[in-house]
C-alpha cells in the first residue's frame, strides 16, 4: 500500500523526525553526563586531600608526573601563585564545601565555578549558571595555591537541565509554529489539486477562490488556473460549435448524394455506394455523439437495461445477425441513469465488431453489487494483452491497414469507452476461455434513497 501524504505533510514529518532525532541524541548525552558525574567525575574529599598532600611532598620539578597521572577530559590540575586572584564566581553551596575543608586537616579551600576561563570570557553569565562545573583552590602548606577543575561532559543549570536546553526548546517551538505557518500556506495548492479533479467543461466555469492571504507564487498558481479552466471552456464550445456545423452541412450532402446514388443503373455498383453513405453518416453520428459525451450534452433518464439490451438483440436477430443473450435475473429489472441513444450505440457497437472479428456475438447482463455488467464475447482469435488499452484510441485497430473492406475506422471501441465513462461506467477487454475477445461494460445501477 502507498503512503500518500501532501508536500506539508512530509515536510513536516521530516523536520518533527530530525528533531527527535538531535532531542533524543541530546538526551542520551545528558544521561550519559549525569551517570559518569554520579560514578566519579568529582574527586571524593580523600582523595582531594590525598592530592594536596602528594603536590606538598613532591619537589616542583617532578609534578609534571603528578598532572600527567590525575589530568583527564574532565579533571585538570595547576598550581598558581599564592597572590593570584581567582577569576571565578565563588559557589554558594555551603555543605559541599564543608564536606571537603573537613578533609583538607586545615588548608584554606575554596570553591568557584565553572572553570573555563574562555567561556567566562566569552559567555560570563551563561557560564555563572553552570552548575557541575567546579573549580577546587586549596592553600598548600608551600604557599602556593592547588587548582583542580573538574566538569562533565555536559554542562548542566542549577535546575538540572543541560546549559542550552532554552535556547534547543525556544527552536523547537519556533519549527513548530514555522510547520503551521507551511501548512497554511500549502493549504491552496491542496484546493487547486482538488479544484482540477472536479474540472467540468460541460458546466460554467467554477473559479477557485483568490487566496488573498497567500504567497505571491501561490496566487500567480490560482489565477493561472481560472484563466486556464476559462480558455478550456471556450475551445470545447468553439469545437461543439464547428462539428455540430460540419455534421448539419455532411448530412445534408450525404441525402443529396443518397438521391442521386438511386439513379445508378448497375444494382451492384448501387449497392456499394449506399453501403459506403450508410457507412459516412454512422461515422459522422459516432464523432457527433461522441463530441456530446466528452461535452456532457447526454440525456438524463431512467432506463430499464434488460429491456433495452434485449430490444437491441432482437433487432440484430431479425436482420439475421448471428447473437444471442443470457440476461441474468436479477439484472433483468436494473434500472441505470443514462442516454438511450448512446446505449443503444454502446451495444450495437460491440455487438457488429463480435460479429465482424468473431463471428459470432454473445451477450450476458449480470448484477454485480450495484454495478450492472454486459459482456459481449466473440468466437475470434481474441485481441493480444498489449493490444487491448491501445483499442480505445480513435482510428486504431487490430488489422493496421486502412482498408475498409477488412473492417471499420476504428472508432466503434473509442466511441464505446467514451459514451460509457461519460455515464459514469467503464470498459474493459478481456478473453474468453475457449481464446475469443471479450469486452464487459460496467455501469452504475440507480439505486432509489
Amino acid at each position: 500500500m502507498t503512503l500518500r501524504l501532501t508536500l506539508a505533510a512530509r515536510i513536516a514529518l521530516i523536520v518533527v523526525i530530525g528533531m527527535t532525532v538531535v532531542w533524543v541524541a541530546a538526551i542520551a548525552l545528558y544521561f550519559r553526563a549525569s551517570t559518569a558525574e554520579r560514578e566519579g567525575v568529582r574527586p571524593s574529599p580523600a582523595q582531594l586531600a590525598a592530592l594536596a598532600e602528594l603536590v606538598e611532598r613532591t619537589p616542583p620539578g617532578e609534578r609534571h608526573l603528578i598532572w600527567n597521572a590525575v589530568t583527564s577530559e574532565r579533571f585538570a590540575v595547576r598550581i598558581e601563585a599564592a597572590t593570584s586572584a581567582p577569576r571565578a564566581v565563588e559557589s554558594k553551596d555551603a555543605g559541599l564545601r564543608d564536606a571537603y575543608a573537613a578533609a583538607l586537616a586545615g588548608r584554606m579551600l575554596m570553591l568557584a565555578s565553572p572553570p573555563d576561563d574562555a567561556r567566562i570570557r566569552w559567555f560570563p553569565r551563561l557560564a555563572r549558571l553552570s552548575a557541575n562545573a567546579l573549580e577546587f583552590r586549596i592553600a598548600l602548606r608551600t604557599g602556593e595555591t592547588l587548582v583542580v577543575d573538574t566538569r562533565a561532559l555536559i554542562l548542566v543549570t542549577p535546575l538540572g537541565l543541560p546549559v542550552g536546553f532554552g535556547a534547543g526548546l525556544f527552536g523547537t517551538i519556533v519549527a513548530l509554529l514555522a510547520l503551521l505557518i507551511m501548512q497554511r500556506e500549502t493549504r491552496p495548492l491542496a484546493r487547486l489539486a482538488a479544484a482540477v479533479d472536479r474540472v467540468d467543461l460541460s458546466a460554467d466555469a467554477s473559479p477557485l477562490p483568490q487566496p488573498r492571504t497567500s504567497a505571491p507564487e501561490i496566487r500567480a498558481v490560482v489565477a493561472a488556473f481560472n484563466r486556464l479552466q476559462g480558455r478550456l471552456g471556450e475551445m470545447l464550445r468553439a469545437r461543439m460549435t464547428l462539428v455540430g456545423g460540419i455534421a448539419h452541412d455532411v448530412r445534408t450532402f450525404a441525402t443529396r448524394l443518397r438521391l442521386r446514388v438511386d439513379r445508378i443503373a448497375d444494382e451492384t455498383e448501387r449497392q456499394r455506394a449506399v453501403a459506403d453513405i450508410d457507412a459516412m453518416i454512422r461515422l459522422l453520428d459516432d464523432a457527433m455523439l461522441s463530441s456530446r459525451a466528452s461535452a456532457g450534452e447526454l440525456a438524463q433518464e431512467m432506463i430499464e437495461l434488460g429491456t433495452l439490451v434485449r430490444v437491441e438483440v432482437n433487432d440484430r436477430r431479425t436482420g439475421g445477425t448471428p447473437v444471442d443473450l443470457s440476461c441474468d435475473p436479477a439484472a433483468q429489472d436494473a434500472i441505470i441513469i443514462g442516454d438511450r441513444v448512446a446505449l443503444r450505440r454502446i451495444l450495437g457497437n460491440l455487438i457488429d465488431n463480435a460479429v465482424k472479428y468473431g463471428r459470432a456475438a454473445h451477450v450476458r447482463t449480470t448484477l454485480d453489487r450495484g454495478v450492472a455488467v454486459v459482456t459481449v464475447d466473440d468466437e475470434g482469435q481474441g485481441i493480444p494483452a498489449h493490444e487491448r488499452q491501445a483499442m480505445f484510441e480513435p482510428f486504431n485497430r487490430l488489422e493496421t491497414s486502412r482498408n475498409r473492406a477488412t473492417g471499420g475506422a476504428g472508432l466503434g471501441l473509442a466511441v464505446v469507452r467514451s459514451l460509457a465513462e461519460a455515464q459514469g461506467g467503464t470498459v474493459e477487454i478481456s478473453q474468453t476461455e475457449g481464446g475469443g475477445g471479450r469486452v464487459i461494460v460496467k455501469l452504475p445501477v440507480f439505486q432509489a434513497s
